[in-house]
């Protein structure tokens, strides 16, 4: 029986992949479009990550130059300031609302994001989601970290949850923590491995929960 709930945020509650998807590219535009090209490419092949750990990867991998002191602290808080006010007026992913009213008494809910948590947490507060989860949960710590802390402090087998997320990284956080996995395509290309069960938005989670054994 399924008990727990784990979302990632951007992609699965909020429509705000492209708005990062954006920053991403404004960040780097003075490096030329080929760079930018490069970039995004890297940022979508990574959705899920720190933020951070994509700034040091494109400076290794795409820059190939070190990065200079204070240089990632600069550019998170430019990205901050580019996708905060974006992200907290970004439109619902269909079904998610009601899904999170109808049901956040039946299930444990949780957010997993790689987004930084302080970051997180006001998101959520500003988008008054607070009531609907049980935690909370953002980078530094990974989401294979973080579930397993969800599982720790909740007392909670691997068994008893679903992990619902958009990436590649959501889906091998889920397989390396032992727990059932559910993707949401949002009408983009599918990133799962054949046979991943996956929905195009929230609005069939519940009727899919409903025949949990076949997850």
């Amino acid at each position: 029986m399924i008990r727990a709930i784990i979302f990632d945020f951007d992609g699965v509650i909020l429509d705000s992949v492209d708005i990062k998807t954006k920053a991403f590219a404004r960040l780097f535009e003075e490096h030329g479009p080929e760079v930018v090209e490069q970039v995004v490419a890297d940022h979508l092949a990574q959705c899920g990550i720190s933020r951070f750990r994509k700034f040091a990867h494109i400076y290794e991998n795409i820059l190939h130059r070190p990065m200079p002191d204070g240089e990632s602290e600069r550019l998170g808080e430019n990205f901050s300031a580019l996708v905060f006010d974006e992200v907290v007026k970004a439109a619902w992913i269909p079904g998610v609302v009601e899904f999170l009213r109808d049901h956040h008494t039946r299930y444990q809910c949780f957010v997993a994001s790689g987004t930084p948590e302080d970051e997180l947490v006001r998101i959520v507060r500003l988008r008054d989601l607070e009531r609907y989860f049980a935690g909370v949960f953002g980078t530094p710590a990974t989401k294979e970290e973080i579930t397993r802390r969800i599982f720790a402090e909740q007392g909670l087998k691997s068994s008893e949850a679903l992990f619902v997320g958009d990436a590649l990284t959501d889906f091998n956080a889920a397989k390396d923590c032992d727990v059932r996995f559910v993707g949401i395509t949002s009408g983009t290309s599918n990133p799962f491995p054949p046979g991943t069960k996956v929905l195009p938005d929230l609005r069939g989670l519940a009727d899919l929960l409903s025949g949990t054994p076949t997850l």
